[in-house]
């Protein structure tokens, strides 16, 4: 449920583990997500690999699957990129269809047939029905803002008197000196770039603060948890220094407000702000089958 890697599947030993240590699964579903759903209810959409999705459902809590015999593993990064999309894919139309899922991460797999399917959310159905509750009309954005033209080394040195100090004495020191205030000219360069790139962070996040019930700060280069992956798949690219990465869990009536917020940063000059979703919430969505699953859990993610 979270970009945290379940790697539990129950009852597997040598026997049920192919030669490369890839559990084998003789029947399984797929996990895409979780939505508010009625029995009877159905997305007509084509899962990963083009395999038919369903919707089980229990006491008003649908689970959005596909039969499987084993886990999605390949080493052409092209099919997975293909596969991710698939993914994602089918939990935007989830939640057009049924509203604000809780998305899994892909590859997530639960031993068993639908009815084992139905068994689990019958085991977790007061998290799920807490969850979905809390998240309804909830979507996940992602920020960032970009100094497209980034600041120079001259301009930081004629804004700072500690700078200009030191590169008065550099022009008049001896070589060894010189290295040596080089060096702490280096460092208050660097001082200075993270201050503004945290005076920044910190400001827009108070501002969001005030219309989103979440707000969190990401690392400035996206990384290989599922919810960047989301990111990447909306080609999440740009020219220019990362000054600060955010996502966001905000109600959907409040995006308005907030595109008002980063438009008042982009109206910065040498500032570009990145404002993607509604997403799943992915970030946001507990974790099921942690550690504080047992360790004989049918949930499995590869």
């Amino acid at each position: 449920m979270s970009s945290d890697r379940v790697d539990r599947l129950e009852g597997v030993d040598d026997a049920e583990t192919a030669g490369d240590g890839v559990p084998e699964i003789e029947d399984g579903r797929y996990l895409y997500c979780l939505v508010r759903a009625d029995a009877g209810d159905s997305l007509e959409t084509t899962g990963v690999d083009g395999e038919s999705v369903s919707v089980v459902v229990e006491d008003g809590i649908g689970a959005v699957v596909h039969a499987c015999d084993g886990i999605y593993d390949s080493a052409d990064l092209t099919q997975i990129r293909r596969w991710l999309v698939r993914h994602q894919t089918v939990v935007d139309e989830a939640g057009e269809a049924f509203g604000t899922p809780i998305p899994f991460q892909f590859d997530t797999i639960l031993r068993g047939d639908d009815d084992g399917v139905r068994e689990w959310l019958r085991e977790e159905a007061d998290t799920l029905e807490q969850t979905l509750s809390e998240l309804t009309a909830h979507w996940e954005y992602r920020v960032e803002v970009v100094e497209t033209d980034p600041i120079s080394d001259d301009e930081l040195v004629a804004r700072d008197d500690r700078l200009q100090e030191l590169t008065s004495k550099i022009d008049d020191a001896t070589e060894g000196t010189a290295y040596l205030l080089e060096k702490q000219l280096d460092q208050r360069l660097t001082e200075l770039r993270a201050g503004r790139r945290e005076s920044l962070t910190a400001d827009l996040k108070a501002r969001l603060d005030e219309h989103t019930r979440e707000v969190h700060t990401l690392e400035r280069s996206p990384t290989a948890s599922l919810s960047d992956d989301v990111a990447e798949i909306a080609g999440d690219e740009h020219n220019g220094e990362s000054l600060c990465r955010l996502t966001i869990l905000a109600h959907e009536d409040d995006e308005g407000v907030i595109g008002s917020i980063l438009d008042d940063v982009a109206a910065t000059d040498g500032l570009e702000v990145r404002f993607t979703g509604p997403w799943p919430p992915y970030t946001f969505a507990p974790e099921l089958g942690g550690d504080d699953e047992p360790a004989d859990s049918d949930l499995h993610q590869q």
